[in-house]
């Protein structure tokens, strides 16, 4: 199952999910009836035995109960709901969850994001906010948010002191397949949901609880009465909450260990992780209350309850490991040492600083015809590259690109132009904006960027975002016109310049209102030639900006499949960048499998001459990005070019 396949299941998922809600609605607005009429003596033998005749008499009960009922049940899930729309770092922050500084140097800190930035750079998706639960021993983790946009990955200490680098990765690729596969949305979609199912219990808790502080014992007896009725009314919704989280999640599950398992081509790295869940005192298991959230995480976060929300452990590393026996999970408790891990990354952090090679390293072989498998699934060479360009990168930039101070300096970096006279008007709108400090900065990593490679850039754009993250919002609209001005400076705009502008935007957009994010939508591509046309004809021309007709030969390949017949006219190049903009927002609205055939053709199109260029790398990028299509990395040798798979 491909990234597209998964999410047209996400898809299915959330309307199935839709008509779990309607169906345990309707079992709690039954049971509340059935209380209601019993409480009040009308249920009696002759009405039940005359049926109609009962419905008739308390036709107006039944109505306004079912209304009430109704009306509580779907105000605390819209309640609950726009609680969680700030995005998934809101929801690690309240479960406890402490944000990892980009620049610590805390070894197993360290470690872990750089397991995250890695896997988001390889993969093409925006670095995610990293969280530890400090307070957690069990090896758990979790991703959550409405878009890879605002995600955030969150695991616990247990696993930071326990799993060794090639274990934290599965565990980390596991909760990435949740971002590309549109689980998370669905996540936060199922906390509403189930809030409101079980907020009849909630209820029902806190009238007992107030009922225990009660001076009187006689006046606090229908208190005590009415809580444990509205308790066993909410345990009803309790049963149907757990039932739809069992019936969502455990196929989910199976389904994320082979992603990672595919994503690491390390078996042993995933299983590694889930049998020292096993020999683990803690095992998984959550001090903080995992009902609402059990569904998310990667790992079960309670004991035996239920309809689980994950399957056996034991099932799970047979999936991987056949071989397995569960008398591994003795010799394994016995090994483990919560400060091995901490010695083991303070020697990775080490080598780290050891020096890397000076410029970036070869690109990646594209294949169109396998284009729409490595989409979400990025291999371990495309990780192995991610690790490479940012080691990498000079220091002066690295460590700008992770301080929150400094990262929209970073971005003003990549924009300043090779001509002195431009650039001495850049620093000055700089200067204007965020004042002398930043413009000195931007000087200062000028004079120190000059070995970057052109394949950093956008990385380097990407390590950056985390700390964009966290400036006010007011900055960020700010940010985004002095990008503009800066682009305008020389009168002219670049493949990278756009890139850049639009990425960023699109990303600030999102951050500032994440429910609003919508992966795709419904159309076909049978009412969007035009727009399709534009996008690969752009592609064709940037691609072969001194050959017209090879151009013209790379925009009809791709066009194969997508048009009636072979255009026989190249778009204008005159304002490219508006007009691509135009395309791209109705492309946007495509459903997942028109956007797979969108996207092969156009690696039809770059690849039609066998090699690709930068600026086809950057344009992919970007159209990926906008199409919320997250590309797997693909860098530009030294002489810009990538080869076709052999």
């Amino acid at each position: 199952m491909n990234f597209f396949e998964h999410q047209d299941r996400a898809r299915r998922q959330s309307r199935f999910l839709i008509f779990l809600f309607a169906l345990a609605v309707a079992a709690v607005i039954l049971a509340v009836n059935v209380v209601l009429l019993a409480s009040l003596g009308v249920s009696n033998a002759t009405s039940a035995a005359t049926g109609a005749g009962f419905l008739r008499a308390n036709a107006g009960l039944i109505l306004g109960s079912s209304l009430v009922t109704g009306a509580v049940i779907g105000l605390a899930s819209l309640y609950r709901t726009l609680q969680l729309r700030a995005g998934g770092g809101e929801i690690a922050r309240s479960l406890g969850g402490t944000a990892i500084d980009p620049a610590t140097t805390d070894p197993l800190r360290r470690r872990l994001y750089n397991v995250v930035e890695e896997m988001a750079i390889a993969s093409g998706v925006p670095v995610p906010e990293v969280f530890v639960l400090e307070h957690e021993q069990g090896i758990n983790a979790f991703a959550a948010g409405f878009s890879p946009t605002d995600a955030a990955v969150a695991v616990t200490r247990g696993t930071l002191e326990h799993l060794d680098r090639d274990e934290l990765q599965g565990v980390v690729a596991h909760e990435f397949s949740h971002i590309f596969n549109g689980d998370m949305r669905l996540n936060i979609r199922l906390i509403g949901f189930l809030f409101g199912i079980l907020i009849l219990a909630i209820i029902g808790r806190r009238l007992l609880f107030s009922a225990r502080f009660a001076r009187d014992s006689r006046n606090a007896a229908p208190a005590v009465m009415m809580g444990l009725v509205v308790v066993l009314i909410g345990y009803v919704g309790l049963f149907f909450g757990r039932w739809i989280k069992a019936a969502v999640s455990r196929r989910r599950e199976f389904l994320a260990d082979a992603s990672a398992v595919q994503f690491t081509r390390h078996p042993e790295g995933m299983a590694g992780a889930l049998k020292k869940i096993g020999a683990l005192y803690a095992s998984s298991f959550m001090t903080t209350d995992a009902e609402e959230i059990g569904h998310m995480l990667f790992a079960r976060g309670m004991g035996r309850q239920m309809f689980a929300t994950h399957p056996p452990l034991e099932e799970r590393i047979r999936a991987i490991d056949p071989d397995f026996h569960p008398s591994e999970f003795k010799a394994l408790a016995a090994s483990l040492d919560r400060h091995a891990q901490a010695r083991r990354a303070e020697a990775e952090q080490a080598a780290e600083k050891s020096p890397g090679p000076a410029g970036g390293p070869g690109g990646l072989p594209l294949d169109p015809d396998h284009l729409a498998e490595a989409i979400g699934q990025p291999d371990l060479q495309q990780i192995f590259l991610a690790a490479a360009l940012t080691a990498a990168m000079p220091s002066a930039l690295e460590r700008a690109a992770h301080s929150d101070e400094w990262a929209q300096e970073v971005i003003c970096f990549l924009l300043l132009s090779a001509e002195t006279e431009i650039r001495e008007r850049q620093l000055l709108l700089i200067a204007r904006s965020l004042g002398s400090e930043s413009e000195r900065q931007v000087s200062i990593l000028w004079q120190e960027g000059q070995a970057l490679n052109r394949a950093q850039r956008l990385p380097l754009l990407e390590m950056a975002f985390p700390g964009l993250r966290r400036r006010p919002h007011k900055e960020l609209i700010g940010l985004m016109g002095l990008i503009d001005e800066l682009i305008s400076a020389d009168g002219h705009v670049d493949v990278f310049e756009y890139s850049l502008a639009r990425l960023t935007s699109a990303q600030i957009l999102e951050l500032m209102h994440p429910d609003r994010a919508r992966p795709g939508g419904s159309k076909t591509l049978a009412g969007m030639n035009t727009e399709v046309a534009q996008v690969m004809g752009l592609l064709a021309l940037h691609g072969h900006p001194d050959s017209p007709e090879a151009a013209l030969s790379a925009f009809q390949a791709g066009m194969k499949g997508l048009a009636d017949a072979a255009p026989e006219r190249l778009p204008e190049m005159d304002g490219w960048p508006e007009r691509l903009d135009s395309a791209l927002r109705r492309l946007d609205k495509l459903r997942p499998k028109a956007k797979q055939a969108l996207v092969a053709g156009l690696a039809r199109c770059a690849l039609h001459d066998e090699h690709v260029v930068q600026q086809e790398l950057e344009l992919l990028r970007v159209i990926g990005g906008l199409l919320h299509v997250p590309l797997p990395l693909l860098a530009g040798r030294s002489e810009e070019t990538v080869s076709r798979r052999g």
